[in-house]
């Protein structure tokens, strides 16, 4: 059992790893060579928890805790000999990295990680005692706030060893993911490798100027264009990793030298205070201009699905595992399997053959899967192992002749395109299942729902009126059952979440629940099924006000419209079970049945009106800008387009 960390360099990566250990109760002693550097990491050790405190995050004894739980070394032999794991944080330069891992491997025989972005563990592995205990255990920056975790088998690294350290990493409050192959890159930074070449050689060849695409990329969502990227992170570092892919992957990566004339001037971005633009106080001066459209974002999407698939054909990584570091990694709402998914097989062939033809950059050119015609066969949830099977978004049990459903995605429950494919399923086995009467419909943990999962890939209006449809479909199954539907609203209860309480034939609620339609303020409309079913039930004017204020109202004013027929002021789970249980007992399924036919059958709803009106909305530009300016955390700026 891993119980003390040694983390070998204590500068910024390095401390805050060391805080991530130490706040999460494991031991940890924080080596380096200089004593300066150890100074430095205290300070910021102090200045980091102190941050945390001040939102709210820790208490003053968990911020005494932690520090006293790290122990401070300048020489490596002290810090390792009694640690369980000892994890090397230098410098991204292979000899200094594989000197501090020679002298960790002769004063420990436990566990080595090496916290690097790039370099492969097989090749390190060559330097030092038992390779079989050498892995990569690649954090993000900031360590503190950044969730993934890349654990990164050598060629000769023990699977014993991969599984413990991914366990670990969960035990520290991160999301893991196995790369169980070392090539370049790993998983994050290999996927974004062909689009750094790519705008690479644009700005090389004058295409378009920074500023434009940088204008076009912000404009589809993105907090910071690449161009500005690239500054902030440096130029230097930019081109260091191209040549870097340039020796590891494919020549071509090393032929754009559009930034070398920066590298050469010591222009160097943001650290330099100028780079493609000039910096003032932390900010990039840009100029003003139109979008470009020399780039699309196909071309950006056909390239990072391009590389998944390399990835997934070479066994680095399986499709979920990619989908998870790219989200987490890049700071993304989908990765490139989601968009994939969305996408047919000869939408990202013809692209990708267009970016070779255009450039001649063999990087570009379709992958062994693409050529294929195999896209969504290697995506798919089939193509892993059956560790990594698709979890069920919905938890059904039955107790008596209640079933109870509850949906399970994320702590808020979110509406996904998965969450309705699930929900349909689970429906299916309910219409044939004669034994449940009644059915209660509630989310796990304290919400309901709190609508939809903003971070779905939808490739275009057609496929969004589509996905509309369908929940307008699924949520119509529970009309036409012959038996009770109850919604248990609690917490939030929003949105997609909102129309399928909606949709059910009795709806009860806690004191506490909030519920309303977000989806005027983020440039969408209900759509699945609430822009009819809600003036059915309480009424055209009152309908009008929820949907259009996008205002949230409590249990009791929900109670005063008719939305709901019950509070339950105590525990809301056992009283609505109470309800369920004895309708089940004394109601005819064969009169819900023909009751329901008949008073559903008075409503006047156009579902059909409602997902087109879904698919025009797609087409436009606030829907962009209301979902651009909710990940951001601030206010939307429409135009009415």
């Amino acid at each position: 059992m891993i119980k003390t960390v040694a983390v070998i360099g204590a500068g910024t990566m390095g401390h805050g790893i060391a805080e991530v250990f130490a706040l999460n109760g494991f031991n940890v002693n924080l080596e380096d060579f200089y004593p300066e550097v150890i100074e430095r990491a205290k300070e910021g050790l102090n200045t980091s928890l102190d941050k945390l405190m001040l939102s709210k995050k820790i208490d003053e004894k968990t911020k005494e805790n932690t520090l006293e739980r790290i122990s401070f070394y300048n020489n490596i032999k002290d810090a390792v000999e009694k640690a369980d794991i000892s994890i090397e944080v230098v410098p991204e330069i292979f000899d200094i990295k594989v000197k501090v891992l020679k002298e960790i491997s002769k004063n420990t025989n436990k566990i080595i990680a090496s916290n690097t972005s790039n370099m492969r563990i097989t090749e390190m592995a060559e330097f030092i005692n038992n390779p079989e205990r050498l892995l990569g255990m690649h954090f993000f920056n900031p360590p503190i706030l950044m969730k993934l975790v890349e654990v990164i088998k050598g060629n000769k690294t023990s699977m014993e060893y991969i599984n413990e350290v991914y366990d670990l990493s969960k035990k520290i409050g991160k999301i893991p993911i196995k790369i169980l192959k070392d090539e370049a890159g790993f998983v994050v930074n290999r996927i974004s490798a062909p689009e750094m070449l790519l705008l690479c050689n644009v700005f090389q060849n004058n295409t378009a100027k920074p500023e434009e695409i940088d204008r076009f990329f912000k404009s589809q969502g993105l907090p910071m264009g690449p161009y500005q990227l690239f500054d902030y992170v440096g130029l230097d570092t930019v081109v260091d990793s191209l040549k870097y892919y340039g020796r590891e992957l494919s020549e071509d990566y090393g032929k754009c030298h559009g930034f070398d004339k920066y590298i050469e001037s010591k222009k160097l971005g943001m650290k330099t205070g100028e780079g493609i633009y000039k910096w003032e106080n932390g900010k990039a001066i840009i100029p003003d201009s139109g979008e470009s459209d020399k780039i699309s974002l196909m071309d950006v999407f056909s390239l990072e699905i391009n590389e998944a698939t390399k990835l997934i054909e070479h066994g680095v990584a399986v499709p979920s595992d990619i989908e998870t570091g790219v989200k987490l990694g890049l700071n993304r709402p989908f990765g490139p399997i989601t968009v994939a998914q969305g996408l047919s097989n000869d939408d990202v062939l013809g692209t990708l053959n267009a970016l070779y033809k255009k450039y001649n950059i063999s990087v570009f050119s379709p992958s062994e899967t693409i050529k294929n015609g195999k896209l969504k066969e290697a995506i798919s949830p089939k193509a892993e192992s059956k560790e990594e099977e698709k979890k069920s978004h919905i938890v059904y049990e039955i107790r008596n002749k209640v079933g109870i459903l509850k949906l399970n995605n994320t702590k808020n429950n979110l509406m996904s395109i998965e969450v309705i494919n699930d929900l349909e399923d689970t429906l299916n086995k309910i219409e044939n299942d004669d034994g449940v009467h009644v059915i209660v419909i509630t989310g796990e943990g304290e919400n309901f729902s709190a609508g939809a999962d903003l971070s779905q890939f939808i490739s275009n209006a057609y496929a969004f009126m589509k996905i509309s449809r369908r929940g307008e479909s699924v949520f119509e199954h529970i009309g036409r059952m012959n038996k009770i539907f109850i919604a248990e609203m609690k917490g939030y209860v929003l949105g997609g979440g909102f129309e399928l309480s909606l949709a059910c034939d009795i709806r009860v609620a806690s004191p506490n629940v909030i519920i309303g339609f977000p989806e005027t303020s983020l440039g969408l409309i209900p759509g699945y099924g609430g822009s009819q079913r809600l003036p059915n039930l309480i009424g055209l004017s009152r309908a009008m006000d929820m949907i259009l204020s996008s205002e949230r109202i409590n249990a009791q004013k929900a109670y005063e419209y008719g939305i709901v027929t019950r509070i339950f002021e105590e525990n809301i789970d056992d009283e609505t079970f109470k309800l369920a249980d004895r309708l089940s007992r004394k109601i005819s399924p064969a009169s819900v049945y023909v009751a329901k036919k008949l008073m559903y059958s008075t409503s006047t709803m156009n579902f059909d009106e409602e997902s087109l009106s879904m698919g025009m909305l797609y087409a436009g530009n606030d829907l962009k800008e209301g979902i651009k300016a909710f990940l951001e955390k601030r206010e939307p700026d429409y135009k009415g387009n």
